[in-house]
């Protein structure tokens, strides 16, 4: 085997290979014939898969500058050196089924990495520097321990494809909603009981598979023209109280909702009307009441949570898509009752509209 494997590696080099396959080598350590002398300096794609390395060596991008793929699935890698961003080429790593339990911060520095596969692993938590990455196209964590995403990853403006099945997420950040090329969004088997209120705004976004979160029974009513995977949703409720009652599609909504309007509700809370002409103001730039919020002098008399929710509002109305931050009119059509009944039976949940005013509360259409 060690013969074989230095024929191959000296014959990649006399013969500036670009691809190099070394999967089922039984390989404990990272081959020292790759990354003697000048290494393997035309090597594009790099095939390691099913291997026992532990870990990859602190010169890999000094030995191997122009590596565009690397493929380690399924190998017993703990974890990947610091000089792992200095692949400046990468854009496609494959760390999946390897014993990952901490990414470095070095990852964001891999800008035009395009497909990122972290599946089985132990990861925990991920650093925020991953936000860093604009040309992130695919990015799979399932099968991690995950109980939170990081808020920046909606400055990875490429990404289409985000797979987090299996996780501990008891929730994800409603920033997702504003990446406009997601298509795909998996967060399958996780602890989810809440989505956020613009999930699905997107016209991008058309499959979203959300199967058996046992505690979630509230889908926004921007799914409903989707393709949407919900068995074995809202099944806890169920069980525990011995049938679903509405009202439990709206367990879970976040700290943000301080009121809950209804039909017979005509005014809408002062404090939710101020913050909406703040973010009018915030966004639209100069009006004849007052020039944009971001020209103002030094020091913002606004805390930085209210920035933030002012950039990030808690949602927009499904009827007129007005933004809102404190106050919700909430419509639910349980899916009992609608045209999807008979795709999904092994589900008891709601759609819910959540609206800006009793007007447009009254005047939604699930339908269109």
């Amino acid at each position: 085997m060690a013969t074989e494997l230095h024929e191959a590696i000296v014959m990649a080099k006399q013969e500036r290979h670009k691809n190099l396959f070394l999967n089922y080598r039984n390989l404990n350590h990272f081959p020292a014939e790759l990354l003697r002398d000048e290494g393997l300096q035309f090597l594009e794609r790099l095939y390691m898969k099913r291997n026992s390395l532990t870990t990859l060596p602190d010169d890999l991008a000094q030995k191997l500058p122009n590596l565009i793929e690397l493929y380690l699935h399924s190998n017993n890698i703990i974890l990947i050196p610091e000089a792992i961003g200095s692949l400046s080429r990468l854009q496609s790593l494959d760390l999946s089924n390897n014993v990952l339990q901490f990414l470095c911060p070095e990852i964001g520095r891999l800008r035009s990495l395009r497909h990122l596969r972290l599946s089985n692993n132990q990861l925990k938590c991920f650093p925020p520097e991953i936000g860093d990455l604009q040309d992130l196209e695919t990015l799979d964590v399932s099968m991690n321990q995950l109980t939170f995403l990081p808020e920046r990853l909606h400055r990875c403006v490429s990404l289409q494809n985000l797979t987090a099945d299996h996780n501990l997420l008891t929730r994800f950040p409603r920033q997702i909603c504003w990446l406009q090329r997601l298509n795909h969004l998996s967060m399958a088997a996780n602890r989810l009981a809440f989505l956020p209120l613009d999930l699905g705004r997107s016209r991008e976004l058309q499959f979203v598979f959300v199967d058996n979160n046992v505690d979630l029974k509230g889908f926004p009513s921007y799914l409903y023209t989707k393709v949407i995977g919900c068995s074995g949703c809202g099944v806890s409720a169920q069980m525990s109280r011995g049938g679903e009652t509405p009202s439990q599609a709206l367990v879970g909504l976040p700290a943000e909702v301080k009121v809950m309007g209804s039909e017979t509700e005509n005014v809408v809370p002062l404090e939710e009307l101020a913050l909406r002409a703040l973010h009018r103001i915030y966004h639209h730039g100069k009006t004849d009441l007052a020039p944009p919020l971001l020209s103002l002098p030094p020091p913002l008399c606004l805390p930085q949570s209210l920035l933030q929710l002012l950039h990030f509002p808690l949602g927009h109305c499904h009827r007129c898509s007005q933004a809102m931050f404190t106050t919700v009119f909430p419509k639910l059509f349980p899916l009992r009752d609608t045209a999807l009944a008979r795709v999904h039976r092994r589900t008891t949940v709601s759609f819910v509209a959540y609206c800006c005013s009793s007007h447009c509360l009254r005047t939604f259409d699930l339908q269109g």
